[in-house]
């Protein structure tokens, strides 16, 4: 029997999703939970792997397992057992074909700025924090340049091993709810740091700091001539998309309602 979870978490003291040797992880908050409810060890497999910092509303994880329990007391049982900045929210029944990461159609996630003169005192830890008066125009301009299948070699970080560079970008949107910039990103699949290098261009062209497009930096596939890579405490995983038979929660469309800022 393989079983499918949805779970959302504020990464800001944690090392990442995946385990790491010697920092906390939510993966191994996970696992820890499941073991105290299973009396097993469980490994999971999970859709996307967050950095350190970065947080998520619908992120997917999966495994296997003989124990027969209700959906309810699976949900109860683990968050139980789990810290407070991490939640399970819903749980499904998959085919044993079913792997979050390699079944998923496409990912999502949203960026926050905050674009104020005084910081945000109470959204601090979620968003990125700017003082320059940055450009909505430009900004949008240059956000749709990412449409479509590129080479994204200019965005991404020196650690990013991935063999394929070329991406698809379904949909790129820029909200804003009174000091709060909003970028969204789906896309096939993403590289190391590569929203948060998208962001940090685009908030760099839109303050006048950067002089080439977005069009040129990606025809230049060299990551010298993006923007800075934006903090992760910015970054929010919004989810997979999966094949409707799957049975499995959609990625959160609207962060704005979601958080209710």
């Amino acid at each position: 029997m393989k079983l499918a979870f949805t779970v959302e978490y504020d990464g800001t003291n944690f090392s990442g999703f995946q385990n790491q040797k010697n920092a906390p992880s939510i993966q191994q908050a996970i696992e820890k939970a499941l073991k105290e409810i299973t009396q097993t060890n469980i490994s999971i497999n999970y859709a996307g792997r967050t950095d350190a910092g970065v947080h998520a509303l619908c992120q997917v994880f999966d495994f296997e397992t003989d124990i027969e329990r209700d959906d309810t007391n699976w949900v109860k049982g683990i968050n139980a057992n789990l810290p407070e900045s991490i939640a399970i929210k819903s749980i499904a029944r998959v085919s044993d074909d079913f792997h979050s990461r390699y079944t998923a159609k496409e990912r999502s996630y949203s960026y926050v700025i905050y674009n104020s003169k005084s910081k945000p005192l109470f959204f601090g830890g979620h968003c990125h924090w700017d003082s320059n008066t940055i450009n909505l125009d430009t900004l949008k301009k240059h956000a749709d340049m990412f449409l479509g299948e590129h080479d994204f070699s200019s965005f991404r970080s020196s650690k990013c091993n991935s063999n394929n560079p070329i991406k698809n970008i379904s949909s790129v949107e820029v909200e804003t709810y009174e000091k709060f910039i909003i970028v969204s990103v789906k896309a096939n699949a993403f590289l190391h740091n590569m929203v948060r290098i998208m962001t940090g261009t685009l908030i760099d062209i839109a303050k006048g700091e950067n002089d080439y497009s977005v069009a040129d930096i990606l025809l230049k596939k060299d990551r010298i001539f993006a923007g800075k890579t934006a903090a992760a405490k910015g970054l929010f995983f919004l989810g997979p998309r999966y094949n409707s038979e799957d049975n499995i929660s959609s990625p959160v469309s609207n962060l704005f309602d979601r958080l209710r800022i």
